[in-house]
């Protein structure tokens, strides 16, 4: 799987916004985002759009405008960033994984394109940008980055 650059910087901006996300804060601006994570401007305010047009942030005009978090942290997984961003998790050939099928020696191939869906969501949308931006991150991503080989590129 490879996590574009958009995903990283959705994911990354969306975390700045999580770390100021309080009740009454003030809208963070997009030179704000842009410079606590080195993010370009231009593309980071096509990436906002996005994630505004999904409900995950909401947008404020004006001079002391910018963005916010549309819910809290807590509520917001790391899968629907993807989402906005990129659209599903897994696609193959433009079609979902249960939308596939195969004749001979590949037939049972639809099985483990889902399969790799389903480890995706469970590890992305049981994820908060809470516990991502905290560290506290669910046993399950504990227990995979931990893994003795998890590091190790193959």
């Amino acid at each position: 799987m490879e996590i574009s650059a958009k995903t990283d910087y959705a994911v990354r901006a969306m975390l700045e916004l999580a770390s100021v996300a309080e009740p009454d804060a003030a809208p963070v601006s997009v030179d704000v985002l842009a410079q606590g994570q080195g993010l370009p401007r231009k593309f980071l305010e096509a990436i906002l759009a996005d994630l505004r047009r999904a409900g995950l942030v909401v947008s404020t005009k004006g001079a002391r405008g910018g963005y916010r978090l549309a819910r809290p942290a807590g509520e917001i997984p790391v899968g629907a960033v993807f989402r906005a961003v990129d659209g599903p998790l897994a696609e193959v050939r433009g079609r979902r994984p249960h939308q596939t099928s195969y004749e001979g020696v590949a037939q049972h191939l639809p099985v483990l394109w889902v399969a790799v869906r389903s480890s995706l969501r469970q590890v992305l949308d049981d994820t908060s940008l809470e516990q991502l931006r905290s560290g506290e991150l669910p046993p399950l991503v504990r227990n995979l980055a931990d893994a003795p080989d998890a590091w190790v590129s193959r």
